[in-house]
């Protein structure tokens, strides 16, 4: 399928990445140097142009493209871009913005705008904070079948319990698979008597319960279940989206925010937050406030710089766990290295979430892992399937190496796979793939 993206940034060009092995990829944009940078790093045709002129979109081969997506850093420009290609062609569009209002209103009519399907970047880093600070020490967090399966990375420390384990000896829950490991640069399908070393991550696959139990020996950090005081730092929009959700979740955390009348807007939209007027960046505020008992702290202002030293700070006066925004996404590790638990990169997972849905076209669910060196697919199984009908140490033989099958749900009930387990048609099966065989994985599965 020709796919079109608008915008080389680091949203189109993660995107770019994720999809050039399996499609006819064109990328446009007006800035020549990201032009010429994309072209040397991604198997696509990149073109300078203006993606709202109907002049590039046919330039790019619109007729024939069956996806267009709108992944500059305007959102109006993203919407007449998605506009554009309605006009003269009838590909899917997908258009990225920031603006919350405009994903309302979208909402209130399909299909508005032209746009098929919309991302909202500030809603979607929210949703993807509250899911990481719910699961205790996980650095990726998502769910299959309805809510029965959890997928979940873990960093192994070198404190941690199940460092120096083999994963047969770590594997102490009945409905848990270590599906993979991530060391370095490789992907490690582990077996029985792999050793899990420091510094590796583990990505686990099972029912909620076990995973979360599965945390919970890892790490003394709490999840949702356990905080009794969440802090938001920045009443930007992000911030303000974390406060909400948090709320549906029913906490009531607090936010702080520095701008008066900001804070006051802030106050009036979210009920169940305390909202405080101040400057986080203030030790003595912090102490005084007793931000240091807090469980979580969130910083969302504007500025890498300033969500770092607010994790700094808020590290030294002794809270538990800190999840940071860091915009620029080749700092995330070196964030992460030096005061920030966990960093979230808009960008990123913006990119993340328009790949998955381009794979979900294709597959019930999907979660890609480490920039999509890996991915989670929940597939239904068919009758033409290598699964069907048969033991799953059966057909291993039939399927590429790369490939374990965490979990499997029949008729709403979870089954934990073992060698003897019978895959019937119309399972669902959490795979993890290696994106290397991806492919070939999908074919048969």
């Amino acid at each position: 399928m020709r796919v079109i993206i608008v915008g080389a940034g680091q949203v189109g060009s993660n995107i770019a990445a994720s999809l050039d092995d399996e499609h006819d990829v064109v990328v446009v944009d007006t800035d020549p140097d990201r032009v010429e940078s994309v072209t040397y790093s991604h198997d696509v045709l990149a073109i300078q142009g203006d993606g709202t002129a109907i002049g590039t979109l046919e330039e790019a081969g619109i007729e024939e493209a069956g996806l267009v997506i709108a992944s500059t850093d305007i959102d109006e420009t993203n919407i007449v871009i998605c506009g554009a290609a309605k006009a003269v062609a009838e590909p899917f569009t997908i258009a990225r913005v920031t603006n919350t209002n405009l994903l309302r209103t979208w909402e209130q009519s399909m299909g508005a705008f032209g746009v098929d399907f919309m991302v909202c970047t500030d809603l979607q880093t929210a949703e993807t904070i509250v899911r990481i600070a719910g699961l205790p020490g996980a650095h990726d967090v998502e769910t299959f079948a309805d809510g029965l399966v959890q997928m979940a990375e873990f960093e192994v420390g070198p404190d941690s319990p199940i460092a120096g384990e083999t994963v047969s000896e770590a594997d102490r829950f009945e409905s848990l698979t270590f599906a993979a490991l991530l060391r370095d640069d490789n992907i490690i399908v582990p077996h029985g008597e792999t050793v899990i070393e420091a510094g590796d991550a583990a990505v686990v696959i099972g029912s909620v319960e076990n995973v979360r139990e599965f945390a919970g020996t890892l790490t003394p950090e709490p999840g949702l279940e356990d905080a009794e005081e969440i802090v938001i730092v920045g009443g930007t929009e992000i911030g303000y989206q974390t406060a909400r959700l948090f709320e549906a979740e029913g906490l009531e955390p607090r936010l702080v925010e520095r701008d008066p009348e900001r804070a006051r807007e802030l106050a009036e939209k979210l009920p169940r937050t305390l909202v405080l007027q101040s400057d986080a960046t203030d030790i003595d505020f912090l102490v005084r406030e007793h931000v240091d008992e807090s469980d979580i702290v969130v910083a969302a202002v504007e500025g890498d710089e300033r969500n770092l030293l607010i994790s700094l700070l808020a590290k030294r006066i002794g809270v538990e766990r800190t999840i940071g925004i860091v915009e620029a996404g080749e700092y995330v590790d070196l964030f992460e290295t030096v005061g920030i638990d966990i960093g979230v990169n808009p960008r990123l997972v913006t990119a993340e979430e328009i790949t998955r849905f381009t794979r979900k076209r294709q597959t019930e669910n999907v979660a890609m892992l480490e920039s999509d060196r890996a991915e989670v697919l929940e597939i239904e199984v068919g009758s033409e399937s290598v699964l069907a009908g048969a033991r799953i140490r059966d057909t291993m033989a039939d399927l590429p190496d790369g490939i374990v099958i965490g979990a499997i749900t029949r008729d709403g009930e979870l089954i934990t796979p073992r060698g003897e387990t019978r895959v019937e048609s119309g399972d669902h099966v959490v795979v993890f793939v290696d994106t290397a065989v991806l492919n070939e994985a999908t074919s048969a599965l």
